[in-house]
């Protein structure tokens, strides 16, 4: 005979359902502005309900800016926006200091905040600035503070970067670098919509009125929201299809499968395996659910994994892709697990 719940599983059980359907709230006033791409909004949703950033990746114009610009709006966050030029400085994301001369005649330095000064930062075309301005966010995105002039200055509570890149076959961009890309808790690839999708924008956007987005978290709450998250339980079975998965994904190791050894130059680090943990909890959260499954993880492989790892020069050669080789990987965990 199974135990009763305890007055502790079930007060987390009601603040799991009521921050579900505030979430149901906000995604809804979202696809409003934001029209037909519900995986898009789901996994940046997903991020900053983990406390984590996100890598929107997509040609120009296809409203990125839009959506970071709605999530402002709709959890209650202070926003602010960097356009990444190939002349930027890591001063103009993190500020300066400047001489001021004081009413009694004396000088003193004064720091003044740059944008990265808020809650939710949009870095826009990311992989348009220099190594050198873009490894400014660096300690930002992994620590929430900043140091300048030997001083560490703490960021806004949350703090989320969003940032927004172009392909990197198009002239005039820098790859980012490997322990940045790191630092993004998932990538979301951003693609043209569909005609019936492009066919709804057309109407809701040409016209004399646009539906406007409502306000839905406080920044307080999104917080509270991120903490009740990590109190949701997860399965055994899960965390272990989360590690399966991971270490398979790893050329060299004793777990990693021939197709990864055959294909893949260098895999994920443990940060993948937190981010699995984390986003397979915001996935069932925003599916109503109040623990993860293993269809979760296999939902949140691609995002999660698909920046941490690289092909080789052999597999680029023959074509090869890596998103669909972390598919037939993940397939391959979780149908193994599910036989066991």
């Amino acid at each position: 005979m199974s135990e009763a719940p305890t007055a502790d599983t079930a007060a987390l059980v009601a603040e799991i359902e009521a921050l579900g359907e505030r979430l149901g709230r906000a995604r809804a006033s979202i696809n409003r502005r934001f029209i037909g791409q519900e995986r898009v909004v789901e996994l940046t949703l997903s991020a900053m309900l983990c406390g984590g950033h996100a890598l929107l990746i997509g040609l120009p114009g296809l409203g990125k800016t839009r959506l970071v610009d709605t999530l402002s709006t709709v959890m209650g966050l202070t926003g602010a926006r960097i356009q990444f030029t190939p002349d930027l400085m890591p001063a103009d994301i993190l500020g300066s200091e400047v001489l001021d001369t004081l009413p009694d005649g004396s000088r003193a330095f004064r720091f003044i905040e740059g944008p990265i000064f808020c809650q939710l930062l949009m870095a826009d075309e990311i992989n348009r600035a220099s190594p050198r301005t873009q490894s400014a966010l660096l300690q930002a995105m992994q620590e929430r503070e900043v140091t300048v002039a030997g001083r560490h200055m703490p960021l806004g509570r949350p703090f989320h970067v969003l940032a927004t890149q172009n392909p990197i076959e198009q002239e005039g961009t820098y790859p980012l670098p490997e322990a940045q890309l790191d630092r993004f808790l998932v990538q979301v690839d951003v693609a043209y919509p569909d005609r019936d999708t492009e066919r709804d924008i057309l109407i809701a956007t040409t016209g004399t009125d646009e539906a406007d987005s409502e306000q839905v978290f406080t920044a307080d709450e999104l917080l509270s929201a991120q903490r009740v998250l990590r109190q949701m339980p997860v399965g055994e079975s899960v965390v272990e299809t989360i590690l399966d998965l991971v270490r398979a994904c790893r050329p060299g190791v004793p777990e990693a499968l021939p197709l990864v050894n055959e294909t893949v130059s260098w895999g994920p680090g443990p940060r993948a395996a937190q981010a699995l943990m984390l986003t397979v909890r915001a996935r069932a959260l925003l599916d109503g659910r109040l623990a993860p499954s293993a269809e979760d993880v296999l939902a949140m492989a691609r995002p999660v994994l698909s920046h941490r790892m690289a092909l080789g020069f052999a597999a680029r050669a023959r074509g090869e892709n890596l998103s669909d080789v972390i598919h037939r990987v993940a397939a391959e965990v979780t149908r193994t697990e599910a036989a066991a």
